[in-house]
């Protein structure tokens, strides 16, 4: 009986961890995605130049790794903090450029709200189901390995429907890597909740950029 009883314990104490990572992460998610509109609305409005692919590497690489050497202090939420409105601002030119074509701000909107539609399309059936999506996290890690790579030769070599494929691969990697997360967040696989947090900002951008570049090739713009 007091077996059954400390199971029982356990597994509730379990569910009540689950439920606080997933509460705080989406709560910080929210919050680091209004903090990145600001700043790339900031980055728009001053007409600041993109501060180039190496300097946005080094940056974001830099942050992440402060923000994950912190990710059990306070201060891990500042770096949190840092890195989103980094990449905001690296967005805000980007926006630029496409608001400058004739029908910019549709493709714009369009992007948001895919974006949008698929992460709460995938995260609500993660949570719904309950599915363990873990065996996916050795394919997603080869899989980004293997487009940023391309994405980098695409770039290097100027190959536009390279380029084309890359943003094609980010957009399933990204809807992948909201599956395993959210999975990994709900079976206990990641209790800290401001690493899930990047995760998901990161899989949110990359597919919000992504979709931005597809639509402005098809629209003819890009």
């Amino acid at each position: 009986m007091q077996s059954t009883n400390s199971i029982n314990n356990s597994s509730q104490v379990a569910t009540l961890e689950t439920n606080k990572v997933l509460r705080n992460t989406y709560t910080l998610l929210s919050m680091t995605l209004l903090f990145s509109a600001f700043t790339a609305a900031g980055s728009m409005a001053l007409n600041l130049p993109h501060p180039g692919f190496l300097i946005t590497i080094v940056g974001y690489f830099g942050l992440l790794y402060l923000t994950t050497k912190y990710r059990n202090n306070s201060i891990g939420i500042a770096f949190v903090f840092a890195l989103t409105g980094f990449m905001g601002y690296t967005l805000g030119p980007i926006l630029n450029s496409y608001m400058a074509l004739a029908n910019g701000g549709q493709i714009v909107m369009t992007a948001m709200a895919g974006t949008g539609a698929i992460f709460m399309a995938l995260s609500g059936y993660a949570l719904t189901t309950r599915k363990d999506f873990s065996f996916m996290g050795g394919f997603l890690i080869a899989g980004i390995l293997v487009a940023f790579m391309a994405g980098l030769g695409a770039m290097i070599f100027e190959m536009p429907g390279l380029s084309l494929a890359v943003s094609s691969m980010f957009i399933m990697l990204m809807a992948g890597l909201i599956l395993y997360e959210t999975s990994n967040i709900i079976h206990g696989g990641e209790t800290n909740y401001i690493m899930a947090t990047v995760t998901l900002y990161v899989s949110i951008f990359n597919l919000f950029t992504s979709l931005l570049h597809l639509l402005g090739f098809m629209s003819g713009d890009d």
